[in-house]
């Protein structure tokens, strides 16, 4: 398990790299580095490790290989875990085990906490995983995986943005605002659309 490959998955602001060690057709091992760490903290450890897995090693976004997010974006714990969730998505992964160190071990924890169905083992490697009140559990569970799953599903469904007329572009404020009177729809929409040739 000395040889690697390189890998790359593309994401909305560019890219997430990886290396993965063994091959494909192994048990799916996804392995997250610590706090400002990258892929190669696992390069002495994967060689010792049972050689029926296939193990890819993710660079979080800003660390490593990966791209950074823009300027002015900050780095949240959950942004790693959709980070994780893309990466599965971009290999098919539909079960996998999960191996983290430190904080790597903390985004591992929420990601099975969220994703339970998708985790068939989680390996923690100097690192707590994640704990929450007994009484936040459903509340954040819920909410949270609400919010990758709609982010990621309209990424998904990314389309040019329609021209309409501008009437047909009120007309369609007005319907998801029930609140807004015309004058106030047209008010908005002369800074809020742009218009092209088309509309």
């Amino acid at each position: 398990l000395g040889m690697f490959s390189e890998l790359k998955f593309l994401v909305p602001w560019g890219h997430v790299a990886a290396k993965a060690w063994g091959h494909s057709e192994g048990h799916p091992v996804l392995c997250l580095h610590g706090w400002l760490d990258n892929a190669n903290t696992f390069d002495k450890l994967i060689p010792l490790l049972p050689r029926d897995c296939y193990y890819v090693a993710m660079d979080f976004s800003g660390h490593g290989l990966s791209s950074h997010r823009p300027a002015g974006c900050p780095y949240h714990f959950l942004d790693y875990v959709t980070d994780v969730r893309r990466v599965a998505a971009a290999l098919q992964w539909r079960r996998f085990t999960l191996m983290g160190h430190s904080m790597g071990g903390a985004v591992a924890g929420m990601f099975c906490f969220l994703y339970p169905e998708m985790v068939d083992k989680l390996i923690l490697l100097e690192s707590l995983g994640f704990l929450l009140a007994p009484e936040d559990t459903e509340a954040w569970l819920k909410s949270k995986r609400r919010v990758i799953d709609t982010l990621l599903s309209l990424e998904a469904k990314q389309q040019t943005p329609k021209a309409r007329s501008p009437e047909a572009a009120l007309q369609r404020l007005l319907e998801a605002n029930s609140h807004l009177t015309a004058e106030g729809g047209a008010i908005l929409l002369q800074r809020g659309a742009t218009e092209t040739p088309a509309g």
